[in-house]
């Protein structure tokens, strides 16, 4: 293992870039989430946050990790309900969020997939919560239908995932740990991170 690994995260990591000057923030216990990535040639899928937590922020699709689902289990099952869509997900890397603003951490771990088969659509079973839309890594990029595709839109992301989204698009498993605190507007501000590649998953 590492030495000098932020609490909560384990592994033969390699540190890729770590940032803020505040104590890393305390918590109880995990709860484990789900987010899912399409990426097809120099393009990836995401989706709108339409309501609750995240509202107006893009991101894979995911949520919770029910009662009795393995973690792949939950991955496909939250990329059809939030995109209409199958695929063959593989495990990508880890995420831990930590906030003040409850007592628990945010264990997420990401998944990925070079193919899809469905359309995307925000008109399946929880469509009220995403809305799905390509973006480029690479500009400029054109979909299937020759329209530019716009660049992903990391202002209307979540702090940190500039940092940890390439390595999901070069294939680079990866470890990451964000801590954030409520603002009086009630938005979260990151004020300590660290990210890593993963050198072995022994």
């Amino acid at each position: 293992m590492t030495s000098g690994l932020p609490p909560g995260l384990e592994g033969n990591l390699a540190e890729y870039v770590q940032g803020g000057v505040a104590d890393w923030l305390p918590f109880d216990h995990k709860r484990f989430y789900t987010n899912a990535f399409i990426i097809q040639g120099d393009k990836i899928l995401l989706g709108l946050k339409k309501r609750g937590f995240g509202i107006n922020k893009y991101n894979g699709f995911g949520g919770k990790v029910e009662l009795g689902e393995t973690l792949a289990e939950a991955a496909m099952r939250e990329l059809k309900e939030e995109a209409g869509i199958d695929a063959p997900l593989e495990h990508a890397g880890s995420l831990l969020f930590v906030t003040n603003a409850v007592g628990w951490a945010f264990q997420i771990e990401i998944f990925s997939a070079r193919s899809y088969s469905g359309t995307p659509t925000e008109t399946g079973p929880r469509s009220d919560e995403m809305r799905p839309k390509w973006f480029s890594f690479e500009s400029p990029a054109t979909s299937d239908t020759d329209a530019i595709l716009p660049p992903i839109p990391y202002e209307m992301m979540w702090d940190g995932d500039a940092h940890w989204l390439p390595l999901l698009v070069q294939g680079r498993k990866f470890v990451g740990r964000i801590d954030s605190v409520t603002q009086d507007d009630g938005k979260f501000a990151m004020t300590k991170h660290w990210f890593s590649t993963v050198i072995s998953d022994d």
